[in-house]
């Protein structure tokens, strides 16, 4: 059985969100649609998106996740423990002590590419002076 959405008479619209989570609305409706909202996102009479001071900070906490590679799978998975409440905090912690993992491999790589492009560009303005 689904559980209904709540009526808001407050929160923000589906445009106002998108403005403070620099995300567009078709990506919050994304994110909605792929089950990694903590809670049902409120719906106004008329039946728009209603999207609460906690909402936008848990879309900022998800654009953050995504931004480092995060895979949507994952970020659903967090999003059920963390739904689930206290007791499943080890479970959270591995969860994002592995993705971290994974973050910190990507910034090797890149400071490894990064130098590479630097004795390039010093290379060219070696001959430049020379």
């Amino acid at each position: 059985m689904a559980t209904a959405t709540p009526l808001l008479t407050d929160g923000v619209t589906i445009a106002e969100a998108a403005r403070a989570t620099g995300l567009s609305a078709h990506t919050l409706r994304y994110y909605e649609r792929a089950d990694l909202m903590l809670d049902p996102v409120g719906r106004a009479a008329s039946g728009g998106r209603r999207f609460r001071e906690a909402d936008i900070r848990w879309i900022g906490l998800l654009t953050k996740m995504r931004r480092t590679g995060m895979p949507i799978r994952v970020m659903r998975a967090y999003t059920e423990l963390v739904r689930a409440g206290d007791g499943n905090e080890a479970e959270r912690l591995e969860l994002l002590e592995a993705h971290r993992e994974e973050v910190l491999a990507q910034l090797a790589e890149v400071r490894r590419n990064l130098r590479a492009i630097d004795e390039k560009i010093d290379l060219y303005r070696s001959r430049l002076e020379g």
